[in-house]
């Protein structure tokens, strides 16, 4: 697979990041799942971010955060170790083990999460600037915003209906999925990056509006709420997808 890869060009395309997005997302589950898991089972990640947060906002900027820390701690930090993963599972056994060093000061670690929103120029198209500039993200932020007010507002018995917190979830995910995807940067060797942790978040769109056209009827589910999911949705999904085809355009005129 080497060989074939650098007879087509010297970077990776999307495929190739695509099958090792999938494969550190594998590796981060089980630390997600350590991290955020509620000892009695109950309460769901959004609502968890909810109660420790100071608003709607606050609690969706947190989970992205989050996400984005997950699997930033599977990326090698230098270049050389992109083929040397095999002790990757060692990093878990650390992190269980509690035998571990912080290696950055505090003021770092307050920095660490918030990199994502200040990514420097030399890496984004001019007309961004910043993921502030960035419509899509912040189209599926504003709809991530109003999905927590509605289901927050939600009856104690909606609450607990799984495809309530499957659509929650699903919705979170595009905004952070899109992040992570504007942190690769727009350089040709991480496009292919770029494109394939944003189509991670055309999937998430889609699966959003998958669960939101099921839970039509649902007596929690007005209909004003489920018009402006649906059409949201909708329009943040088809723009994801015309984004994609930008980069992948981008790519092809790197190479001309």
């Amino acid at each position: 697979m080497d060989d074939e890869r650098s007879n087509r060009s010297p970077f990776w395309n999307e495929f190739d990041w695509e099958a090792h997005l999938n494969e550190i997302e594998k590796r981060s589950e089980q630390l997600r799942k350590f991290i955020t898991s509620d000892p009695k089972e109950n309460v769901p990640r959004w609502l968890s971010l909810l109660n420790d947060s100071s608003d709607e906002l606050d609690a969706v900027e947190s989970f992205i955060e989050e996400e984005l820390l997950f699997d930033e701690a599977y990326f090698p930090e230098d270049e050389d170790d992109w083929e040397d993963e095999d002790d990757g599972d060692d990093d878990l056994d650390i992190f269980f083990s509690g035998d571990y060093e912080d290696e950055e000061d505090e003021d770092d670690d307050l920095y660490a999460g918030e990199e994502w929103k200040e990514h420097s120029g030399d890496y984004t198209f001019s007309d961004y600037g910043s993921i502030d500039n960035f419509e899509i993200y912040q189209r599926a932020l504003d709809l991530s915003v109003d999905v927590l007010r509605w289901a927050e507002s939600a009856n104690r018995r909606a609450k607990t209906n799984p495809q309530l917190h499957e659509f929650v979830s699903a919705v979170l995910q595009v905004g952070a999925k899109l992040a992570g995807g504007y942190s690769f940067g727009f350089e040709l060797d991480v496009l292919g990056g770029n494109i394939a942790y944003t189509k991670k978040a055309l999937y998430k769109a889609n699966e959003a509006l998958n669960i939101l056209y099921a839970m039509k009827k649902s007596p929690f589910m007005p209909d004003r709420e489920y018009a402006s999911f649906s059409r949201r949705l909708f329009e943040i999904r088809n723009e994801t997808g015309v984004y994609v085809q930008e980069l992948r355009d981008r790519i092809q005129q790197g190479f001309e």
